[in-house]
């Protein structure tokens, strides 16, 4: 067994794979933030109208690209055992996989809007929320199949295509969704809808340039990605859904929950929802922190789980929590200290201010919790156990923090504040459990030194 780097080359390398990822997220969830920003200051309904679509198209297409995200730990894995010629089979199975779920995923938010009765949403909601996922729904196949090339180009240490790519996006996402909402020439104006065509051009264009510039790229050449067609193999597309399925399910039942939150506020009225988005939008931009160093440790232990080198995955987990732990005490100090600001930069109707401000205090409780879990979930994907943390996942969101949310919000008379308060408790839940997991996993390991 090989022995570990210093502390210092490992916390280097981790941050010279985590920075640009986190400009990469920051500038994907910079997409979410601007349509927020945007509809906004058109009115509380066209952003409410949003809160309740995205609360829906959000869990669909993290379900889908996070099954995806199996790219990333097996191309790590045959990098790191120095097997490359299993890098472009991977990278093709995963397109076909990709395409798969981009259909089905398309199809799941076209019928979502007859849901809407159903789902108690406002009636006078229905007919913006439902152009906004018809329109986005068409970029579904775009997010998946990017999703693939990404993680595939991350993988192999090449991140910095992908931050340039979204970078660019987003001053063009811009006049799309004020085209799209405002109206322009033959363009009717459609309101908050009207950010879903725009996101769906975006999402599109995002993906041919990064699939041209792999193609076209010398540092990817030697892989000889797409050099041939490749039909589908049983055993890859088995491998890759069967890790894959539960990345994608794990993802879905924290994001599903903080989504369906929205629709839990919605009988509160549109100036309820407005606040809760706000407070969603905001918590989510920070959180593209630790989601961008539980990505950049799924490939750093991935290399080291393909190389067998237990000492040194277990430092780079060692390095990669004492990162996230500092970055969370960072962002509580901010949230803290500029709530007010932040909070004002979205709506400046005082009703929604008020609740929006004593709902991110509940955000600042909870992000050292949430720090912890998504770093011990990105290990895991490394390490290629799944399965587990799944369902871990889905009894601290589903069976723990969503009942003790509706609950408190709809009949224990906490308002808005209850489904925070379910949040917190499942945030809470899931740390525990994972970290357990993730030292038992470790001490295992060792063992086997």
């Amino acid at each position: 067994m090989s022995s570990p780097h210093t502390l210092s080359f490992e916390l280097k390398q981790l941050l010279k794979l985590m920075l640009p990822i986190l400009i990469t997220q920051f500038a994907q969830a910079g997409f979410g933030l601007i349509d927020t920003v945007m509809a906004g200051h058109i009115s509380a309904t066209d952003l409410a109208a949003i809160a309740v679509a995205v609360g829906i198209w959000m869990p669909v297409m993290l379900l889908c690209s996070g099954i995806m995200m199996a790219t990333s730990p097996l191309i790590a894995e045959a990098f790191g055992s120095k097997q490359p010629q299993h890098i472009p089979t991977i990278t093709h199975q995963a397109v076909w996989i990709a395409l798969l779920l981009g259909t089905i995923g398309m199809m799941v938010l076209h019928l979502m809007p007859q849901c809407f009765s159903l789902l108690k949403i406002p009636e006078n909601l229905h007919a913006k929320a439902g152009l906004f996922l018809h329109a986005i729904a068409f970029g579904m196949p775009a997010i998946t199949l990017y999703t693939v090339l990404r993680c595939y180009s991350e993988a192999l240490g090449h991140p910095r295509i992908v931050t340039m790519i979204s970078l660019l996006a987003l001053p063009i996402l811009i006049p799309l969704n004020y085209i799209f909402m405002h109206g322009f020439a033959i363009i009717p104006a459609l309101g908050g809808a009207g950010a879903g065509i725009a996101n769906a051009i975006v999402q599109w264009l995002m993906l041919i340039v990064l699939w041209m510039y792999l193609k076209k790229a010398k540092a990817f050449q030697h892989v000889r990605l797409f050099q041939h067609f490749e039909p589908l193999h049983f055993t890859w597309f088995k491998r890759i859904l069967m890790l894959g399925l539960p990345i994608g399910l794990a993802i879905f039942f924290e994001v599903s929950l903080f989504s369906s939150a929205a629709l839990v506020v919605s009988p509160l009225g549109e100036i309820a929802i407005a606040a809760h988005q706000i407070t969603i939008s905001i918590t989510s931009q920070l959180f593209m922190i630790p989601l961008s160093l539980a990505i950049a440790l799924t490939i750093r232990v991935g290399q080291y789980y393909g190389a067998k080198n237990w000492l040194a995955m277990q430092q780079v987990q060692k390095v990669g929590f004492l990162v996230a732990t500092v970055f969370s005490c960072i962002t509580m100090l901010v949230l803290w200290l500029a709530r007010a600001w932040i909070i004002h930069a979205y709506n400046d109707n005082p009703l929604v201010f008020e609740i929006a401000f004593g709902l991110v205090l509940y955000a600042v409780a909870y992000q050292i919790m949430d720090a912890w879990q998504v770093a011990a979930a990105g290990c895991f994907r490394g390490m290629q156990d799944t399965q587990a943390p799944m369902w871990m996942t889905f009894i601290a969101y589903w069976l723990i923090a969503f009942p003790i949310g509706v609950y408190l919000t709809r009949y224990a008379d906490f308002a808005a504040a209850g489904v925070w308060i379910g949040l917190l408790v499942g945030l809470m839940v899931a740390c525990v459990l994972l970290l357990g997991r993730l030292w038992t996993m470790n001490k295992r390991l060792s063992g086997a030194v």
